[in-house]
């Protein structure tokens, strides 16, 4: 007999459940996780692709019942894919053409390799973010051939700007590190795929919870019944949500869920 599920609880992974000073999952949110996962809906939404090598483990060690992939490019719920858009081909080669003219880093990494103009500003970044780098850099246009769903910029915030202007069919979240942000066509978003959830669970939206952290989770934590912003979030995320709980390190998902008498 299928359980009873009160809502779907959604959660993005880095910085919100993935604490990047240790690159572990924390034990205060994996334990928030079996107890919700009892009567809930349990949802990873990420501007990862989940599936990936680098980001399977920590699928399966959460081994959600549904995923929105690449900030909802891409919706899986219980094995069954329920939406998949790739970004189209025309902008993609824009987008290229724009990052190799203006030595601008943009690309995306696959099971093969990193595809990005600029290579060198994405070799500094992760010296700067992790004191090392091991990318295996192929050549970006060939981007052209792949099914790419969304493209990351590496760089700081000031590059944003030039890019939101010249692109305005996308939009560009930045990290909350400010070190890069998601390149992502309008008409996709973390939220879009939470309404879905909500139309293949028979939920409304009113059910659900969003956890976050940077602004390619402002859209989901404003329009989720309860947004939650964790207290190392972006400033402009800690505005947008309903309630704004402890850092990630001070275990911020626990208190949360504590706080409203869900666990």
């Amino acid at each position: 007999m299928d359980r009873i599920r009160k809502r779907i609880v959604s959660f993005d992974l880095d910085m919100t459940l993935l604490d990047h000073k240790t690159w572990k999952i924390t034990e205060s949110a994996l334990k928030a996780l079996e107890i919700l996962r009892k009567d809930n809906v349990i949802v990873i939404a990420s501007g990862r692709n989940m599936d990936l090598p680098l980001s399977v483990g920590y699928r399966d060690q959460l081994q959600p019942d549904a995923v929105i992939h690449m900030n909802g490019t891409r919706v899986v719920a219980e094995g069954k894919t329920l939406y998949e858009h790739t970004m189209d081909k025309k902008l993609l080669k824009r987008l290229l053409a724009f990052g190799k003219e203006r030595g601008i880093a943009l690309g995306v990494t696959m099971e093969n390799g990193d595809y990005y103009t600029a290579p060198e500003e994405v070799e500094r970044i992760d010296v700067l973010r992790w004191g090392e780098t091991s990318r295996h850099f192929e050549d970006p246009m060939k981007l052209l051939e792949l099914p790419v769903r969304t493209l990351a910029y590496i760089g700081g915030p000031d590059c944003v700007r030039e890019l939101e202007e010249h692109f305005p069919e996308c939009k560009f979240f930045m990290f909350a590190g400010k070190t890069g942000a998601d390149v992502v066509e309008n008409e996709a978003s973390k939220a879009e795929g939470l309404k879905r959830l909500c139309e293949y669970y028979g939920m409304d939206l009113s059910q659900t919870v969003a956890f976050g952290d940077s602004m390619n989770d402002f859209e989901i934590v404003s329009r989720a019944g309860i947004g939650i912003a964790m207290g190392n979030s972006v400033e402009e995320l800690k505005a947008a949500a309903d309630y704004v709980t402890d850092p990630i390190d001070r275990d911020g998902v626990w208190n949360a869920c504590r706080h409203f008498g869900w666990i």
